[in-house]
């Protein structure tokens, strides 16, 4: 109890900042917050984004592609937002191009 009675008199005997200057204050605090995060979240989410869209637009038939799901396979056919993989001999199937997790090269056959 007397704890709280102590604390209480310290708050009560700091003073007061002043009404206007609260507002500038965390002001500045949310700004340093917003920076700090695009720094550390959002630009490097950005480059990873333009770095995959590269390797995306630079796919060409013969390439060895892994998907999202881990499937790998050869591109035979390619559309403007899909690709088609020969997964096996007689095996074929067609793919969002934003779905390819990796280009693994030209397959060595």
């Amino acid at each position: 109890m007397n704890t709280i009675l102590a604390v209480a008199a310290v708050l009560q005997a700091q003073p007061q900042a002043a009404p206007g200057r609260t507002g500038a204050v965390m002001m500045i605090y949310l700004v340093a917050f917003i920076a700090i995060m695009w720094f550390l979240i959002l630009g490097p989410q950005r480059r990873m984004q333009k770095k995959h869209q590269a390797m995306i637009s630079a796919v060409k038939k013969g390439d060895e592609v892994m998907t999202e799901g881990g499937i790998i396979g050869t591109v035979v056919h390619m559309a403007e937002d899909r690709l088609t993989l020969k997964t096996a001999e007689n095996t074929r199937i067609v793919v969002a191009r934003p779905k390819i997790a990796r280009v693994l090269g030209t397959p060595t056959e």
